[in-house]
């Protein structure tokens, strides 16, 4: 599988426990690329660039950005959930099956 991107948004706690869980995950911070208010379209072809699926908690924006262009290496959408371990589960169940996220959208939603 390939690696994943976590946006300037997406909370670093579910980034370590991801880690913690053999995901190679790169964010914007580490990758010198936060706090420079980038467009959304800019922040998917960077992860695009990088063979990266995109992590991110801006739902709506992305989902747009995939239903107009599906040519990217993956975007996963997740609710923001303040259980940061069983975001990073839920998140790890997800891709479990997937070799190849290139082209896809996949939602994490938060337990009700």
């Amino acid at each position: 599988m390939s690696g994943l991107y976590a946006d300037e948004n997406f909370p670093f706690p579910v980034v370590e426990e991801l880690r913690n869980l053999g995901f190679d995950v790169l964010t914007m911070y580490e990758d010198d690329h936060a706090n420079q208010s980038l467009p959304d379209e800019e922040v998917l072809t960077i992860a695009r660039n990088k063979s990266r699926a995109l992590l991110t908690v801006n739902r709506r924006h992305f989902i747009q950005l995939h239903r107009r262009d599906p040519n990217h290496s993956g975007i996963i959408v997740c609710t923001f959930d303040p259980n940061f371990v069983g975001q990073a589960r839920r998140i790890a169940a997800a891709l479990h099956d997937q070799p190849n996220l290139e082209k896809q959208l996949i939602k994490i939603h938060r337990p009700a």
